[in-house]
C-alpha cells in the first residue's frame, strides 16, 4: 500500500511540474491570448448583452493573468533558490542535502524538516549544557 502511495505521489509531484512549466511558458501565454482575441472578436460576443461581454472581458482579462502570475513566480522561486543554495554552500557547516530540496517530494522534504528539527534541538540542548 505504502509503495503504492508513493508512485502516486511521484505522479503527481511529475504532473505538478509539467503544469507549471507549461503555464509559465511564454508560448502558453501567446496561445492563451490569441485564444482571447478570438472569443472576443466572434460574432457571438457582439450579439450578447453587455452584462455578458463584461464578463467575458473580466473571465479573458483573469485567464490571462493566470499565466502572468505563474510566469513571474516561476522567476522569483528560481532566483530564490540560486540565492539559497549559494547561502547553503558558501557555510562549510551546512547540510548540503538542502541545496536541492525544491527538487524533492513534499513527504521527502517533510521527513528532512523533521530531521533538521530534531538537529536543532539537540544543538540547543549542547549550547544550554556548556
Amino acid at each position: 500500500m505504502k509503495k503504492m502511495y508513493r508512485l502516486i505521489e511521484r505522479g503527481f509531484e511529475k504532473l505538478t511540474s509539467i503544469a507549471i512549466a507549461t503555464l509559465g511558458n511564454s508560448i502558453t501565454f501567446i496561445v492563451a491570448f490569441c485564444t482571447v482575441l478570438y472569443w472576443l472578436t466572434n460574432k457571438k460576443f457582439y450579439k450578447q448583452d453587455i452584462h455578458y461581454s463584461i464578463g467575458d472581458v473580466i473571465l479573458g482579462v483573469t485567464f490571462l493573468s493566470l499565466f502572468i502570475i505563474q510566469k513571474s513566480f516561476n522567476r522569483f522561486s528560481a532566483s530564490l533558490h540560486l540565492k539559497v543554495n549559494e547561502l547553503v554552500s558558501s557555510h562549510e557547516p551546512a547540510s548540503n542535502e538542502v541545496i536541492d530540496i525544491g527538487e524533492k517530494t513534499e513527504r521527502e522534504i517533510t521527513e528532512f524538516t523533521k530531521e533538521n528539527a530534531e538537529t536543532t534541538e539537540q544543538s540547543k540542548e549542547d549550547i544550554e549544557i556548556v
